[in-house]
């Protein structure tokens, strides 16, 4: 996005009802990797959550206005919420954001709980508020109940939504998938879970996103198999870094997703020290984001989990952004804006980006 924003101020005593200004159209996300890429500049993006309350939704907002202006990712996205439940706060989250914050928003979408119209609804809301970019996901059961199951008139599978989409918007929306590294819960196997994946992409995706793993080498496996599959979309790495034991084996716990056995070793014994805990976890990060630099991967995306670090260490208790800071002054760079850096020294040479980062158009 470009142009002047609107006062963040003007957000107060209702900011999830307020109505963003009119006009602030968005740019396609995808057209921004591609020009990324073009300009061996590397990425990034954060996820965000609604919060729930009020309070809570006006706290988002200065962070996201903070992070956006420290950093200027190349997005931002924001979540659904189980089973459909935060579907009128997701849209005026992203609006808000949008409009408010100067960036591109990358409006989740789930098929949970959510009929026909009032998917078609969902994304007249989006277009009309000038977000241009939608992660269409099949979503997760309603909260309460063990499976997912198909609402009346709703779509069953992410790849209904994706086909609604381009039917009935064209090309006006850009559209991330779900990827998994280790395959869907709901998959008999990875190759069955990879068929799937490059279906949706053939249905009109424009990029994948992983789900977090802490296993680097499990996510450059599967953008190799992703490729021999012939899915040729960029993929970007989903990254959470560890801000708290209790947090990470939740994550784990929800996601499935395998921790290598020295991250367990490590964690085991400070496991009740936070600080410690903390500092492990910037450790990882860097080295997680040096290996998927170095492999060719020129971006990644961050799940935030809504939390924060400020510049100093001692400021606030989140890792996220002390990863990144930490992780270009190790490499002797100030930490700029990354997609305005020139002759950024942490891009792969172009022989790399080719053959993990092919395109179609």
């Amino acid at each position: 996005m470009s142009g002047r924003k609107p006062p963040l101020g003007d957000i107060k005593e209702h900011p999830a009802e307020v109505t963003a200004p009119r006009g602030c159209v968005g740019e396609k996300i995808i057209d921004k990797i591609k020009r990324s890429i073009k300009e061996e500049r590397t990425f990034f993006s954060f996820e965000y959550f609604p919060p729930k309350t009020e309070a809570g939704v006006m706290n988002l907002y200065n962070r996201i206005d903070r992070m956006v202006a420290k950093f200027e990712p190349l997005f931002v996205d924001v979540t659904w919420g189980a089973g459909g439940s935060t579907a009128k706060l997701t849209l005026e989250i992203s609006r808000n954001a949008q409009n408010y914050c100067a960036t591109d928003v990358l409006m989740h979408l789930t098929c949970t709980n959510m009929p026909r119209d009032s998917v078609k609804d969902a994304l007249d809301k989006a277009k009309e508020a000038g977000i241009r970019n939608i992660l269409a996901l099949r979503g997760d059961a309603p909260l309460g109940k063990e499976t997912w199951e198909q609402c009346d008139e709703g779509f069953a599978h992410a790849i209904d939504l994706v086909k609604f989409i381009r039917q009935e918007y064209g090309d006006y929306f850009g559209i991330a998938v779900a990827g998994y590294p280790e395959g869907h819960i709901s998959s008999p196997n990875l190759d069955e879970d990879i068929k799937h994946l490059k279906l949706k992409v053939e249905a009109g995706a424009d990029f994948i996103m992983t789900q977090l793993f802490y296993d680097v080498d499990l996510f450059l496996e599967f953008v190799q198999r992703c490729r021999k599959a012939g899915i040729t979309v960029p993929i970007l790495p989903g990254v959470m870094p560890i801000s708290s034991y209790n947090a990470f084996k939740r994550m784990i716990a929800f996601t499935k997703a395998s921790v290598p056995k020295h991250v367990h070793d490590a964690l085991e014994p400070i496991k009740n020290n936070d600080a410690m805990v903390k500092a492990f976890g910037i450790e990882l990060g860097i080295k997680m984001l040096k290996k998927i630099l170095a492999s060719g991967v020129p971006g990644f995306h961050f799940y935030t989990l809504n939390l924060e670090k400020s510049v100093t260490k001692s400021a606030g208790n989140v890792v996220v952004t002390v990863v990144i800071d930490v992780f270009y002054l190790q490499q002797g760079s100030t930490c700029v804006p990354f997609v305005r850096r020139v002759n950024n020294p942490f891009s792969p040479p172009p022989s790399i980006i080719d053959s993990c980062w092919s395109w179609t158009c």
